[in-house]
C-alpha cells in the first residue's frame, strides 16, 4: 500500500536563542526548490523551501475553502506516494535544546475526504501518532529534544492501518493567540475561560528578564478567581 502523506509546515526552534530568529529553521513543506526565502507577514517568521531536507514525496497544493484564509506557508504541501518511512535531516548543534513543532491538517488535496493517520519518529524512536481524523481542524505537535549528535531526523511513517494524507495546518489569524514574535519560540498561547471564573489584569508592566522560560509578559499580566469568592 502506497503511503500518501502532507507536510505542512514543519520547524525546528534552537530552543536557547530565539531573539533573532538565529537557530531557527522555518520550513515551508512543498515550496519550490528554486523559490527564495520568505518573510510570512503575520508571523514574522522567515521560511524555506523544504527541498534540501528531504530527497523523497512531491509537491501538492490544497484545495481553496469558502471562508477560510490561509496563510502562505500552509498552501503547499508535500505529499509521499512511495515508501513506508519518508525522513526529513536537518542539521543541528550537537548537546543543543530544541523545540521541534510540527503542523498537520487534510486539507482535502486529493479530493478523497479521508483524513489521515500516521506514525512521526524522531530518529529511531516513536515521537506520536498523528490522527487527523479525530481533528476537526488542524493538530500540531511539539517536544524538546536535546540533539546527541549533529544530524537529526524527523521521519513520517505508515501505521498498520491506511495512511493517506499529511497535510498543511491553518491557524486563524486570531488577536486572542500569542505566538511570536512576542513569544519568541513561538509557541502557541490560546485563551482559556468559563464563567465560573472571574478575570484579573495586572496594570503595570512586569519584568521578565530573569524568566528562565521566556514566557511572554501577556500571558503573566492575567490570572482568574472563582468569581463567588
Amino acid at each position: 500500500m502506497n503511503i500518501r502523506g502532507l507536510v505542512p509546515s514543519f520547524c525546528i526552534f534552537n530552543f536557547l536563542q530565539a531573539q533573532d530568529q538565529q537557530g531557527f529553521i522555518n520550513l515551508d513543506c512543498g515550496l519550490q526548490a528554486n523559490e527564495s526565502p520568505y518573510t510570512e507577514p503575520t508571523t514574522k517568521l522567515i521560511f524555506t523551501s523544504d527541498a534540501d531536507f528531504i530527497k523523497t514525496g512531491k509537491s501538492g497544493r490544497i484545495q481553496n475553502v469558502p471562508g477560510l484564509e490561509y496563510i502562505k506557508p500552509y498552501t503547499v504541501l508535500r505529499y509521499f506516494p512511495d515508501g513506508v518511512r519518508n525522513c526529513y535531516t536537518l542539521s543541528v548543534v550537537q548537546d543543543t535544546n530544541y523545540l521541534i513543532v510540527a503542523m498537520f491538517t487534510y486539507g482535502n488535496y486529493d479530493n478523497l475526504d479521508t483524513p489521515p493517520k500516521f506514525d512521526l519518529y524522531l530518529g529511531p524512536n516513536i515521537w506520536t501518532t498523528v490522527d487527523l481524523q479525530r481533528k476537526v481542524n488542524c493538530t500540531r505537535e511539539e517536544l524538546i529534544h536535546v540533539a546527541r549528535s549533529t544530524s537529526l531526523q524527523v521521519c513520517l511513517a505508515k501505521t498498520s492501518g491506511s495512511l493517506r494524507n499529511l497535510f498543511p495546518v491553518y491557524l486563524t489569524d486570531s488577536k486572542d493567540i500569542i505566538r511570536y514574535p512576542e513569544d519568541v519560540h513561538d509557541r502557541l498561547w490560546s485563551p482559556f475561560f468559563v464563567p465560573e471564573w472571574r478575570l484579573l489584569r495586572r496594570s503595570l508592566s512586569i519584568n521578565t528578564s530573569d524568566n528562565e522560560y521566556d514566557i511572554p509578559e501577556d500571558i503573566l499580566v492575567t490570572a482568574v478567581t472563582p468569581a463567588n469568592v
